[in-house]
């Protein structure tokens, strides 16, 4: 299927690269219907920040990254009533959890939403983004000089 988008241009996408969200995203409930946009070279694993875009609506692409590249020890608390939507055997699913980043005007205030994790189940291609019992995360974690140092080796 081609997907037309405002970032990427026409994009091809597979029925096996469609993510359902069944209640869509905070903010965007109305678009249930997702693909991941990454550097095909590095793969999801090795691709620091990638997109989240809807497949019904071209202007829609969240900047998402695995937050473990910037907050060692991740490891947000959900409700299991909420994870199992993703499908069964979520303890044996391959699960890709991410945090949306935005990226403002000026980079050095760049963020990272800790707070409301977007899990995807890999196997089923379920996903749902929810909010974390964790009372240490913020919905606004700075992470501009950590991405810099990393790239410096540091």
């Amino acid at each position: 299927m081609k997907v037309e988008t405002k970032w990427f241009g026409t994009i091809e996408v597979g029925e096996e690269q469609i993510l359902t969200f069944e209640k869509g995203i905070i903010g965007f409930e109305d678009w249930k219907k997702y693909t991941l946009i990454y550097d095909a070279e590095k793969g999801v694993e090795e691709s620091s920040i990638f997109w989240l875009q809807a497949i019904d609506e071209p202007t829609l692409a969240l900047p998402i990254m695995d937050p473990t590249l910037v907050y060692e020890g991740y490891d947000p608390i959900v409700e299991d009533e909420i994870i199992n939507t993703l499908g069964d055997n979520i303890a044996d699913a391959t699960l890709l959890v991410v945090c949306t980043v935005t990226v403002p005007e000026k980079l050095e205030n760049m963020t990272v939403n800790l707070k409301a994790p977007v899990i995807i189940n890999m196997d089923t291609n379920r996903g749902v983004q929810l909010i974390a019992d964790n009372d240490d995360y913020q919905v606004r974690y700075p992470i501009y000089d950590i991405l810099n140092a990393e790239k410096d080796g540091e």
